[in-house]
């Protein structure tokens, strides 16, 4: 599924891509546009909508250039509808480098909205069809994106911290158990509110995303944990380590 993408261009070595369901959502935002006010709703939707997974973007590289910093490869950053995702060639174990790698992303977002706040302000009440309205709807933009990736829905940047705090603790394996399966509850119930209560589907199937995907990275690391078990254990068998033989003390003359 994630094959169907279209690449854009790289920055600093990182790919940056586009899945071709995007695309589906640009021309819906184009077409709800179009509807409600012609060409000139038209490019206010689509520009927004351009903008916000500029943001996107921003967020994955605070992720990425972080991790790039303690060597781990990045190999792209793939924009879908529910949001983006950068391909790490492996997670640090080190809880602390996991959160710091972790953190930085909602700081993008949180740094942006403070230049937003700076530059064009708070909205009172409703947004301007001008600059200072693109601005300020991308100044709350920012701060939901911040907020809900701190959310601890494992492996969102809340269930990501979490599982760091709870390693800190804990064996590794053991405390992905645990971010995951607190991930998984909220994910059901953020899920279910999400569908009926307030019948954005959009979102329940971003929950439902969630669910897999960190079932998922789960299971990922309960492998590799068994296969490192495995390759210790053959090691052992064909390289022994020889048993310590305790001599008698040298007796002077």
């Amino acid at each position: 599924m994630f094959g169907w993408s279209i690449n854009l261009f790289r920055i600093r070595g990182i790919q940056l891509a586009v899945h071709a369901s995007f695309f589906l959502l640009l021309a819906y935002a184009a077409y709800e546009g179009w509807q409600a006010g012609g060409w000139e709703q038209l490019l206010w939707s689509v520009g927004i909508l351009l903008a916000f997974f500029a943001c996107v973007v921003l967020h994955e590289l605070g992720h990425s250039f972080t991790a790039m910093h303690f060597g781990v490869g990045v190999r792209r950053i793939l924009l879908m509808p529910i949001g983006g995702m950068a391909e790490f060639d492996g997670i640090p174990r080190q809880p602390s480098r996991e959160l710091l790698i972790t953190l930085a992303g909602p700081a993008v977002n949180f740094a942006l909205a403070a230049l937003l706040w700076a530059v064009v302000g708070v909205a009172d009440d409703d947004y301007p069809a001008n600059a200072v309205g693109f601005g300020q709807l991308l100044l709350h933009a920012n701060l939901l994106m911040g907020c809900f990736n701190l959310l601890p829905v494992f492996p969102m940047d809340g269930g990501r911290i979490l599982r760091a705090l709870l390693a800190t603790r804990l064996p590794y394996l053991r405390a992905t158990f645990w971010a995951a399966t607190v991930g998984k509850v909220l994910a059901v119930i953020a899920g279910l509110i999400a569908a009926f209560y307030f019948h954005n589907y959009l979102t329940a199937f971003l929950f439902a995303f969630i669910y897999a995907a960190g079932a998922a990275e789960y299971r990922a690391v309960q492998r590799r944990d068994l296969e490192d078990a495995r390759w210790r254990a053959m090691a052992n068998r064909l390289y022994p380590t020889p048993p310590v033989i305790d001599e008698p003390p040298l007796l002077g003359p």
